[in-house]
């Protein structure tokens, strides 16, 4: 079994320094291959890649900008190995990792897996706040932090691994984004792959953005699952429906103050307490505490606001995802 590590880029010559730094000290005893597919950058990284020409085996393309999943699909063309790894530039991967990914190939193997992510402690406070956000089962993140059912994992492309077998079967990532991983997880499905998640194959995802740019990223989150859930509908659960029923929910509890009713604003404010005390511990960290309330959040209200509008536009009404949101959507 030999490893392609397919990396798309977009304008991040730095983060590519880290990620690829850290690949560098892998103590994985095989050989494996780095594709670097750089996506139409106006600040490319070919300088960054051959620093590391002579520490790794990597080959560098540069393409026309066309998004995350065709670059991704354009890099896995081109890989030699038979079993492809998909990171985001973003990440940086302890030095373990290969060796546990093949670990777990060798004791059940599978055609597809995902693993999780944590945060470092050289990561800013607002990042570790987000990364809590995204990984703890306290939140809509608690899939990414590894509580989602194992033997029916829909891996994440920051960190995710394809045979070339699936791959060619299934013609990889379709042109939306974000969605485009839990789109390629359902349609292996269909073909008949499983997929798995490797717990201990977990990568330090860095998310290097700020609030405004994080309140973007879920809302585009929360507008995706119905347009999946419209290509799909045996996939569709309640739990989808949550983030927006929060949402709509609190606005209850507010409209019930008026009368006098408190009970359901108490049980929110129940909730944000458990959300700051565990975020408080676990990062060990008042700051980072409070911070994780600004995250909870934004994650919430844009997944929640993101998921009604798209419910009424492509469910209720009946649009076509790409004409109700064509910047969802790559031309490739």
């Amino acid at each position: 079994m030999i490893f392609s590590l397919i990396i798309p880029v977009y304008n991040r010559p730095d983060e590519v320094d880290e990620l690829l730094e850290s690949l560098s000290k892998s103590d994985y005893n095989e050989a494996f291959e780095i594709v670097l597919v750089e996506d139409g950058s106006s600040v490319p990284c070919r300088d960054v890649v051959m620093n590391y020409q002579g520490k790794l085996n990597i080959s560098y393309y540069f393409k026309e900008n066309s998004g995350p999943g065709d670059s991704r699909n354009f890099g896995m063309q081109r890989a030699r190995g038979d079993y492809f790894i998909i990171f985001d530039s973003d990440c940086i991967i302890p030095s373990n990792y290969l060796t546990e990914v093949r670990k777990a190939l060798d004791e059940k193997y599978v055609d597809c897996f995902g693993g999780p992510d944590k945060a470092l402690d050289s990561f800013s406070n607002v990042q570790k706040a987000i990364n809590f956000a995204m990984t703890s089962f306290l939140t809509t993140g608690g899939i990414r932090g590894g509580s989602e059912k194992i033997n029916k994992f829909q891996p994440r492309s920051f960190n995710m691994g394809i045979s070339k077998k699936a791959f060619e079967a299934s013609k990889g990532f379709g042109n939306i984004h974000p969605g485009e991983d839990p789109d390629l997880s359902i349609r292996l499905w269909n073909l008949g792959f499983e997929t798995r998640l490797f717990s201990k194959a977990f990568v330090y995802h860095k998310r290097r953005i700020d609030w405004e740019k994080f309140s973007i990223q879920v809302n585009k989150f929360g507008i995706a699952r119905p347009i999946l859930n419209s290509w799909y509908p045996e996939h569709n659960k309640i739990t989808f429906f949550f983030p927006t029923l929060f949402i709509l929910g609190l606005l209850l509890a507010f409209l019930l103050l008026i009368l006098n009713i408190d009970i359901l604003l108490q049980l929110y404010f129940v909730y944000f307490v458990i959300i700051f005390l565990t975020a408080s511990i676990q990062n060990k960290s008042i700051k980072i505490g409070y911070l994780s309330l600004i995250a909870v959040w934004k994650q919430f209200y844009g997944y929640g606001t993101g998921f009604l509008i798209s419910y009424i536009k492509i469910i209720l009404l009946k649009k076509k995802p790409q004409e109700a949101f064509p910047k969802m959507f790559f031309k490739i």
